[in-house]
């Protein structure tokens, strides 16, 4: 079994934290491998934990996407619970002031619009700014450690789904991140990594040993975040992502798209280790609630040759291409700013390309040199082999 940052912490580096009034950050799926949660994890080590910090879809990891959470106090410790999802996404002075270190322990799920890595940043240059240590407790990459995929962040185009000049697919643990954000945003935070031993970069999280525990109320299974980083795009269109369906992420599409006709044009390019399969799902929530969609079903037949960057950006002209006049991508994001595709791919050329019917393989020619060169940029701040 893996051993995580955490239990690192509490079995062996306790004394680091011995006599420190503690600030943590954390969600519902840190846990032990007895699925012990952190906060009561740290207290029963002897921890002085003082405060908590919540990140989108709050400690519990309940709230809807994009849901606002409140500040709170938590039932048994009695201590704060503040919110970095709600009206403010970082810590502030008056959440810090009486806290001697901050700990940090969220499990991720690899791809840099999920919005955890931007809690990560904000964390470390809020603690930056205050002169606070901050300890990371490392975890898992779920999607393996190797792959790196899809094109860099352009500037202006930075937003919470999409914080640091990263490619979506990183190949980066949270205390990578930690280390790479850190230096190259130059966010000047005290930062200690807590590794993980036992983690090999080609591991998925199935071979750790460890339990899976959802890391959002649309993140059910190692399954979900295998696909993700592709899928996700699909936020950006009027077609429906699967939310309040047992499938989120994992079917696509609208009550206007034929799933047949999406399905053969799917197949057609023989599209590396995936399959798809006409799809017909009702969603509860969300786009389309309450009625009858048709599109696919994404099956992982070789998640090691799938490129699920690829396969979204794929994905998406598909369906555009079977029903032009109905599709569309979202005129600008929650944020209230660009599209919301172009913030969470990076830039506005694919979807650019895609509205005007250039082919798939011409969008996305340039992006091994940009996987490439961000690989060789990642190597120093890298923690396993």
């Amino acid at each position: 079994m893996v051993i995580t940052g955490l239990h690192r912490l509490v079995n062996e580096k306790g004394a680091m934290l011995r006599g420190r009034r503690v600030g943590l950050v954390t969600h519902a799926a840190a846990v032990t491998p007895d699925l012990h949660a952190a906060p009561d994890a740290l207290v029963e080590a002897g921890v002085a934990l003082k405060a908590l910090f919540a990140p989108e879809h709050g400690l519990e990891g309940a709230a809807a996407d994009a849901d606002p959470i409140a500040h709170g106090v938590h039932p048994r410790f009695g201590i704060p619970i503040y919110s970095l999802y709600g009206e403010t996404r970082s810590p502030t002075p008056a959440m810090l002031a009486d806290l001697d270190v901050l700990v940090f322990d969220i499990q991720d799920v690899g791809a840099r619009f999920y919005t955890y890595v931007s809690t990560l940043f904000h964390t470390l240059r809020a603690a930056g700014q205050f002169g606070l240590p901050v300890v990371v407790l490392d975890r898992p990459n779920p999607i393996n450690g190797l792959a790196v995929e899809g094109p860099m962040l352009e500037p202006g185009l930075e937003s919470f789904v999409g914080v640091a000049p990263l490619p979506v697919r990183h190949g980066m643990t949270m205390g990578e991140l930690a280390r790479w954000l850190n230096a190259e945003c130059n966010l000047q935070a005290d930062l200690t990594v807590i590794p993980m031993e036992g983690w090999r970069r080609a591991m998925w999280f199935d071979d750790t040993g460890l339990p899976w525990v959802p890391t959002s109320p649309a993140m059910p299974h190692l399954a979900t975040a295998i696909v993700y980083p592709g899928t996700c795009l699909v936020e950006g269109t009027n077609l429906s992502e699967g939310r309040g369906t047992a499938l989120p992420f994992e079917v696509a599409g609208a009550p206007w798209l034929d799933a047949h006709s999406v399905a053969q044009s799917l197949n057609a390019p023989g599209l590396p280790g995936v399959r798809f399969r006409p799809a017909h799902f009702i969603p509860s929530v969300g786009k389309h609630a309450g009625r009858r969609c048709q599109g696919v079903q994404v099956h992982v037949l070789a998640r090691d040759a799938l490129q699920p960057v690829r396969m979204g950006v794929q994905l998406v002209a598909a369906c555009r291409a079977a029903a032009p006049d109905q599709f569309a991508f979202l005129a600008e994001s929650w944020e209230g700013r660009a599209p919301h595709f172009d913030l969470l791919i990076g830039n506005a050329k694919v979807r650019e390309g895609i509205e005007a019917g250039v082919a798939v393989a011409e969008l996305i020619a340039g992006w091994p040199a940009a996987e490439d060169d961000f690989r060789g940029r990642r190597e120093a701040y890298l923690l396993y082999e």
